[in-house]
């Protein structure tokens, strides 16, 4: 089943779902974006679709409205759009409920929600990508698994609760991890070291995390209580007190886990 869909954003997420929408067999009939610019870089990869900067989709043939703007943008682009009868509106975001769409012109609303990190210029590969969804009106629901299930074999029916639950959990696992090693790039670059060296770290660490369970793959000073290697870890960060303090909680975390 293929659908018309008009994609409203062009950041990340927009920027590479529209495309795959349209290899997976769909029709991208728009794109939307406050500057139209933006909209255009992303028209510009896609067969036929128009670019528009304004909220008026009164003459769309789209079916599927997807709404991939950042969430402060979410309620006020969901109260402004004006929609064609029988449509499905429905968002991007892991964290807000299916209730902020709820004064839009939407016959039907509804989460679509792509459970990875995007960055432009990166190529994804959407078999690999969870799809979370959520919609009250059961056919309307199944047409969403159809979309979903055209990019992926990964989705799952979700309330935004434990979407919620799910968004903080990822958190953790992506954008926290991230940071860590951002930290870790910092310290080899304080030091004129090298970071190729803690790749091989890095790769096994998360490759036997995934195998094994993070419980099970824990090491380091802190899980073995060497509490004179912690203190000595910890006054060589006093150069930065922010740091040295992340180094501090995670390490008793650890310890009290």
């Amino acid at each position: 089943m293929k659908f018309k869909i008009a994609v409203l954003g062009a950041g990340n997420v927009a920027w590479h779902l529209a495309p795959a929408l349209e290899n997976a067999g769909h029709e991208v009939t728009e794109v939307y974006a406050r500057d139209i610019s933006k909209a255009q870089k992303i028209t510009g990869k896609l067969y036929s679709s128009e670019a528009k900067d304004d909220l008026d989709f009164s003459e769309s043939e789209a079916e599927i409205f997807i709404l991939a703007v950042k969430d402060f943008a979410i309620p006020e682009v969901a109260d402004e759009i004006i929609l064609p009868e029988g449509s499905i509106l429905v968002h991007t975001s892991g964290n807000m409920s299916l209730d902020v769409l709820g004064y839009s012109s939407a016959s039907y609303t509804g989460i679509f929600y792509p459970l990875q990190s995007f960055t432009i210029g990166r190529k994804i590969d959407f078999e690999d990508v969870a799809f979370l969804l959520e919609c009250e009106d059961e056919e309307s629901l199944q047409k969403l698994r159809k979309l979903a299930k055209s990019l992926s074999s990964l989705n799952y029916v979700v309330k935004s609760k434990d979407r919620k639950a799910i968004h903080v959990a990822a958190v953790f696992a992506s954008n926290f991890s991230n940071h860590m090693i951002r930290i870790s790039e910092e310290i080899m670059r304080r030091q004129g070291l090298d970071f190729e060296m803690l790749k091989p770290l890095i790769i096994e660490q998360i490759s036997k995390t995934l195998q094994i369970g993070a419980k099970s793959a824990q090491t380091g000073p802190a899980i073995r209580e060497d509490y004179e290697t912690l203190e000595d870890h910890h006054s060589f960060l006093n150069y930065n007190e922010s740091i040295a303090e992340i180094y501090r909680l995670i390490s008793q975390d650890i310890i009290d886990g």
